[in-house]
């Protein structure tokens, strides 16, 4: 038996033999089987595209066009002939930025920008809130308008972001437009970050477009590294965790002990980071590959001192987004602007209407609402300086609960984004008052008591983020809060969760490594031959295809 037969008996005996039918599937939108960077389609798909890519490396819209052509697969394959909405977006977004650069009269400029933020808001509210928008409605006035059969396309949130990121830019005149609609519809469809982010900002990609390529040792190295990072976090803790543990927990809570609920919440802390950043550390690799450098999207956002050192960690391309376009939009920090009045009195009139349909449910919404709308209101009668600080914060509370809104139509959501704008409005305000604290570090034990309540507030939050609903967060709090101390309990259930519960712990632990150990790891694998490291590439997606469970596993973001 020649050695070709017996690689082909093992690929066999391990992953079955191709039928024509399981190829044509390949090219064929299936919902249940989108294709994912932690699946070994992807892989497969990926090299023959990168062999060409390589030939194609000096044809500038050669390559251009072919990526585009990829990237337009990648999204039909994520979400079938929706793939037409992003042609379709990009088309109008391109057609508005060109007219509004070359408009130099400013009061024209600004009312071609309102109408494209209008249309890209209406068409992402559409696919996202129209239903949320129609119960909300219903219980308010007892209506009875019926729900939409609406789809929603992976990642519409993302490149929606990404393209009014362009069209502001262009009409702050921070960029000039790309020369023509190939270049924009690569920067607007680039397929690393299509569906998940990082969110990339078109004054930090476009530049990159033009540069010719120059793929060095060191950036593969970097590539190689987090791609394999991003995969174990995906697929080895990320899903194990989700499908054995945190989904049965949160679908049924008060199945579940008060340990088990809270060990869940811990697990789910874990969960969406692994999730999350292995997307994006996948996302920024593959991007490496072909020679771009996406932005950074977590910086161990658990070791955070505080709050507002979480968002300077978590998510980085969103919370830089809503700062730069959003927050700074409605006003900012500037005290009595039009804005920074306008649009917080209709936010919170909204909230408060919001908070009242709830009020059925729990009173906590209406709680929110109120305390926030009476904060508010006595900014009007107080100093100059106290009025700006209030307004500020304001500002800075409706950028998180519009933030919260982004992630998704439910009260759950509101709350989520609530709790963390009043917790930054609550830290800005700390540090006002303490001003010493900006310029000293932190002794160990002060840090450690910081890192440790900002880590359980965020915890806390996540349970909203998480639950399918706002009252099965209350279950799942209300359970954890009658925790009492049972060790045999405690033991029976951590050995029954062995496994989860040992990936759990790994997952926290590579976490909160030193940077030093990380770095340290680094330069060891960048030594390592390159053939070694595709074999390590190998094998670890020999694993993924190993400990696969229920199937490939979603990830948590795509649903944004």
């Amino acid at each position: 038996m020649t050695t070709i037969d017996s690689i082909n008996n093992w690929f066999i005996q391990n992953f079955g033999a191709i039928t024509i039918e399981q190829v044509k599937s390949w090219f064929v939108y299936n919902e249940d089987e989108k294709l994912l960077f932690n699946t070994g389609l992807f892989l497969g798909l990926f090299l023959v595209f990168y062999f060409v890519y390589g030939f194609l490396r000096k044809t500038f819209y050669l390559r251009l066009t072919y990526v585009i052509l990829f990237s337009l697969f990648f999204y039909y394959k994520s979400s079938g002939i929706y793939f037409l909405l992003l042609l379709l977006s990009s088309v109008v977004d391109y057609g508005l930025s060109q007219i509004i650069y070359r408009e130099s009269r400013d009061g024209v400029k600004k009312l071609y920008l309102v109408i494209s933020v209008i249309l890209n808001l209406a068409l992402l509210g559409y696919f996202k809130y129209m239903n949320f928008l129609i119960v909300t409605y219903n219980d308010m006035f007892h209506g009875n308008f019926a729900l939409h059969n609406v789809f929603l396309p992976v990642g519409i949130s993302f490149y929606t972001f990404q393209s009014m990121s362009y069209i502001i830019e262009i009409y702050r005149e921070e960029i000039k437009p790309t020369k023509n609609y190939i270049e924009y519809l690569f920067f607007v469809s680039f397929f690393p970050q299509l569906v998940a982010g990082p969110i990339v900002r078109a004054k930090d990609f476009l530049p990159q477009i033009y540069q010719k390529l120059n793929l060095t040792k060191q950036d593969v190295n970097n590539a190689l590294f987090l791609i394999i990072g991003g995969l174990i976090k995906k697929t080895v803790i990320s899903n194990y965790i989700s499908v054995n543990f945190v989904d049965r927990v949160f679908d049924t809570p008060m199945s579940y002990t008060s340990f088990e609920n809270l060990m869940a919440s811990y697990g789910y802390a874990i969960q969406i980071y692994c999730d999350f950043s292995g997307y994006s550390d996948m996302a920024i690799g593959i991007a490496l590959l072909l020679g771009f450098k996406l932005p950074v999207n977590f910086r161990t956002p658990y070791k955070s001192t505080s709050i507002t050192d979480f968002w300077r960690r978590w998510h980085i391309s969103l919370s830089t987004w809503l700062k730069d376009f959003l927050y700074i939009s409605i006003g900012g920090n500037r005290e009595g602007s039009f804005a920074g009045y306008l649009f917080p009195s209709l936010f919170f009139f909204g909230l408060l209407l919001w908070g009242m349909s709830c009020y059925n449910e729990s009173i906590i919404p209406l709680i929110i609402a109120g305390v926030s709308i009476l904060i508010f209101a006595l900014s009007f009668l107080l100093s100059s300086k106290i009025k700006q600080t209030l307004v500020t914060n304001f500002n800075l509370f409706t950028t998180m609960l519009l933030g919260g809104l982004w992630h998704g139509a439910g009260a759950q959501f509101i709350v989520w984004g609530a709790l963390h704008g009043l917790a930054l409005a609550v830290h800005k305000i700390f540090m006002e008052f303490f001003p010493s604290k900006k310029d000293k570090s932190p002794n160990f034990l002060w840090r450690f008591f910081s890192i440790l309540i900002t880590f359980h507030f965020v915890v806390f939050c996540w349970i909203f983020f998480r639950a399918r609903d706002f009252e099965t967060a209350l279950q799942v709090i209300n359970n954890i809060g009658q925790l009492t101390f049972e060790p045999e309990l405690w033991k029976t259930i951590v050995l029954g969760y062995k496994n989860v519960f040992g990936l759990m712990l790994f997952g926290y632990v590579w976490h909160f490594l030193p940077d030093s150990f990380t770095n340290g790891m680094k330069s060891v694998f960048d030594k390592t031959p390159l053939l070694v490291k595709a074999i390590i590439l190998g094998f670890v997606y020999w694993i993924v295809y190993a400990t696969a469970v229920a199937g490939s596993q979603p990830f948590i973001y795509f649903q944004f």
